[in-house]
C-alpha cells in the first residue's frame, strides 16, 4: 500500500469517529480544509462517497462504515503490537541466545546468571555450547563468548573475566614410567589427549610461548575428544596428557591428583569477552545480561 494511501485512511478514520472535521483536524493537527481536500481525493480514488456531509453533522455512508469497521480494527490492532513493542523497551523481557565453550559457561555464566535471572523473570537466557568458531550473526546468536585475541575487529568485547592462563596436567600414575616434557617439544614422545575442533574438523594444536617465543605444537595420542570437560577426566584416569584451562585443572592439582607439566611456558592470555554485532539495536534485556556478565576486578 502507497504511502498516501495509508495517510488518507487516517484522516478518513478520525473523521469518522469524530464525526466532525473540525474535531478531527485538531487531533490530526491539520486545517479543516485541507482535511476535507484529503477526503474528496480518496473518495476519488475509491469511486465511493465515504461520508454524508451537512452543515450540522457528519457521518459514514454505508461503504464508509464499512471500511471504519474493517479498516478501523486492523489499525486497532496495529496500534497496540505497536503499545505492546514499547511495554518491552520499558519491561525488560525477551530470549538471549549466546554460545559459548563449556568451561566458560560452567564458571561465568552459570554463577552470575543465577543471581541475575531471578530477579528478571521475563528474561530468559539460551546457552549453546560450542567449540567452534561460530559465526554469531549467521547462527542468529545475540551474543558468543571467545578469548581477546579471537573476537573480530567490527564486533562489540566485553570483558567478561580474568586472564587466563591452560595447563598441561596427567595423573600420577600416568608418569610412573614415563620422564616429565621439559619443552614443548618432548610432547611428541608422549601420550596426549586431542581435542577436535568442529568448526574446521582440525585436531587443536596446543600453543606455548617462552621468552618472546611462540610454539604451536601437534600433538599425538590415542584419545581424541570434543570438550575439555572430557579431556580433563581422561587425564585423571591416566589416559594421558591434556590441555586444558587453569582453573578447571587447579583444585585437581591441589588434591595431588594432576601433575602440572610446562607451566613456565603456559602464558597468561586476555581472558574470556562476550561480543556482539556492532551495528546490533540492544534491547534493555540484552543490555542488563551484558551488565550482569561483565567483569569487575
Amino acid at each position: 500500500m502507497r504511502r498516501e494511501n495509508v495517510s488518507d485512511l487516517l484522516a478518513f478514520l478520525a473523521v469518522a469517529r469524530e464525526r466532525s472535521f473540525t474535531k478531527a483536524g485538531k487531533k490530526l493537527g491539520v486545517s479543516q480544509s485541507a482535511l476535507s481536500h484529503t477526503i474528496r481525493a480518496l473518495e476519488a480514488r475509491l469511486g465511493l462517497r465515504l461520508l454524508t456531509r451537512t452543515t450540522r453533522s457528519v457521518s459514514p455512508t454505508e461503504a464508509g462504515e464499512r471500511l471504519l469497521l474493517s479498516v478501523g480494527q486492523r489499525f486497532e490492532e496495529i496500534e497496540s503490537e505497536l503499545e505492546a513493542l514499547s511495554n518491552l523497551r520499558d519491561k525488560p523481557a525477551g530470549t538471549i541466545r549466546i554460545t559459548a565453550t563449556e568451561n566458560v559457561a560452567n564458571t561465568i555464566l552459570f554463577p552470575r546468571l543465577a543471581k541475575f535471572l531471578p530477579e528478571y523473570p521475563d528474561i530468559n537466557v539460551e546457552i549453546v555450547v560450542d567449540y567452534g568458531l561460530t559465526d554469531i550473526v549467521a547462527q542468529r546468536y545475540d551474543a558468543g563468548v571467545r578469548s581477546g585475541e579471537q573476537v573480530a575487529k567490527d564486533m562489540i568485547a566485553v570483558r567478561i573475566g580474568p586472564d587466563l592462563r591452560m595447563a598441561v596436567v596427567g595423573a600420577p600414575s600416568y608418569f610412573e614410567q614415563r620422564s616429565l616434557p621439559k619443552k614443548p617439544q618432548d610432547l611428541t614422545e608422549h601420550n596426549c589427549i586431542n581435542l577436535r575442533l568442529p568448526t574446521h574438523g582440525d585436531l587443536y594444536a596446543w600453543e606455548f610461548e617462552k621468552g618472546g617465543r611462540e610454539l604451536r605444537v601437534r600433538v599425538q595420542g590415542q584419545l581424541v575428544l570434543n570438550a575439555t570437560s572430557q579431556m580433563l577426566k581422561a587425564a585423571l584416569a591416566g589416559l594421558g596428557l591434556a590441555y586444558v584451562p587453569e582453573d578447571m585443572a587447579q583444585p585437581h592439582i591441589a588434591e595431588g591428583q594432576l601433575k602440572r607439566v610446562l607451566e613456565d611456558w603456559c602464558l597468561p592470555y586476555s581472558g574470556y569477552h562476550l561480543y556482539y554485532p556492532s551495528r546490533r539495536q540492544n534491547s534493555p534485556a540484552f543490555a542488563l545480561v551484558v551488565e550482569a556478565l561483565r567483569y569487575r576486578s
